[in-house]
């Protein structure tokens, strides 16, 4: 208990109408008697604010599941418990997570429901920042006494728990399409000719455009009519996701609006989605400070359990081995896999990974994916105006010149290698999947 305006202009008044007192006794009289009488008036108010004033009850209605950066309406239920000494003025804090963001507080009440025995429903708009689970610790009140010489400040244990889900809405929405609309929102453009793919999927009748080599000429002579096979891309194979969550991929990308790691988590649900679609079986693991491994899964109706297995999985400033992370992989690998990895490949990883490539590349197909460093491209690209930019533009240039040559020299060797910015990953990665899956290379 503190205390309130009142009190403090009160005392205030009352310090100098005594001091005012030394020169008269009239006035010394005055300020004495002024003492006494507001003396019972201070101490009641205490008493009531403190031994009756708190008789609140809290209810907060808010979602279990809730997605980054789309805002949630909160609700909160303030009750009165008895008929007691209701505070003059009320003022609410609810103590959200520090990975949510509101500027609905401090909030003053109205107090009249509480006064004839209703609730006070105050509701208020929250962002969640942040991946993660999230939880409530509860709220705070600043009650204010009858007479407005006493503040009270009081807790109350309200407690939720939920989580935030990476861009759930958004991916949610593009899993309700097909894929054509879900490949074409993404700004990916589908090159599949008609008669050509892997496996065996119908016959139809010839359309104007057909490849001749498409005609099946024992069904084209028992029908009397030009019959065309058709194709589709082989189902039933296996995608594997490996992805880096230490420092690598922990920078901010200014293109993608958040962190590279971010950017990439989001293109590994997005082509696990796609996978899903196409009937192959999706692993995703992570290496670094947040290790995860998630076990094959296939069908659509595993897509949820990958949300619930990646959705709190963050980067840090921390070492990670892509080596080491492809020699757990090959260990756990039943049959072949086309593994995607996902870091920010440089020169010191062409020794470390050369004598575990060799290896894979028998049983496996690996496509290496890196992100690119756009702070660097432009300290390379820009014009230096004194010694010092010079120099950093010329050791950005050889860095980058560095990467370039490890990448062909992996292409070389017959690995597939790509470098994407963050906020086009997506679309190219699930080009680059699509035309595996056309190659026939797994």
């Amino acid at each position: 208990m503190r205390p309130g305006p009142v009190l403090v202009a009160a005392a205030l008044g009352w310090f100098f109408l005594g001091a005012a007192g030394f020169f008269s006794d009239y006035i010394s009289l005055v300020w004495l008697f002024a003492g006494l009488s507001l003396l019972p008036f201070i101490a009641a108010d205490a008493l009531a604010l403190f031994f009756l004033g708190d008789r609140l009850s809290v209810k907060r209605d808010i979602p279990a599941a809730l997605a980054q950066g789309e805002s949630v309406r909160v609700q909160l239920e303030i009750r009165r418990e008895g008929k007691f000494f209701l505070p003059f003025r009320i003022r609410l804090w609810d103590l959200h997570p520090q990975s949510m963001g509101t500027e609905a507080f401090p909030a003053l009440l109205d107090r009249k429901p509480l006064r004839y025995g209703g609730s006070i429903f105050f509701e208020y708009t929250l962002l969640p920042l942040e991946r993660g689970q999230w939880s409530f610790g509860g709220t705070e009140f600043l009650l204010s006494s009858f007479c407005g010489f006493w503040r009270l400040k009081v807790f109350h244990l309200c407690e939720s728990s939920g989580r935030t889900y990476p861009d759930f809405t958004k991916i949610k929405a593009k899993a309700g399409t097909d894929l054509r609309g879900l490949l074409e929102k993404s700004g990916i453009k589908n090159i599949r000719m008609r008669g050509q793919g892997l496996e065996f999927n119908s016959l139809r009748d010839y359309q104007e455009g057909d490849s001749i080599r498409a005609v099946d000429w024992r069904a084209t002579s028992r029908r009397r009519k030009v019959i065309i096979r058709e194709y589709q891309e082989e189902q039933d194979q296996q995608l594997l996701f490996l992805l880096d969550s230490g420092y690598r991929l922990h920078r901010q990308d200014d293109s993608a609006g958040g962190l590279q790691f971010d950017s990439a988590l989001e293109a590994v649900l997005l082509l696990s989605w796609v996978g899903l679609k196409h009937g192959d079986s999706v692993s995703v693991g992570a290496f670094g400070p947040d290790r995860r491994w998630l076990g094959p899964r296939k069908g659509m109706s595993s897509f949820p359990l990958l949300m619930n297995g990646l959705y709190d999985l963050s980067s840090g400033p921390h070492p990670s081995s892509p080596s080491s992370a492809l020699e757990d992989a090959m260990e756990k690998l039943k049959r072949r896999t086309f593994i995607i990895l996902i870091s920010n490949f440089r020169e010191e990883d062409g020794e470390s990974l050369s004598w575990i490539l060799k290896r894979l590349e028998k049983r496996h197909l690996l496509l290496l994916v890196s992100l690119r460093e756009k702070e660097s491209e432009y300290l390379a690209s820009r014009q230096p105006t004194g010694s010092e930019e010079a120099l950093e533009s010329a050791a950005a240039f050889s860095y980058l010149a560095q990467r370039k040559e490890l990448y062909s020299k992996w292409e070389h060797s017959g690995l597939l290698t790509m470098e994407e910015s963050a906020d086009r990953l997506s679309a190219a990665l699930i080009n680059r999947y699509l035309q595996v899956k056309r190659s026939g290379r797994l």
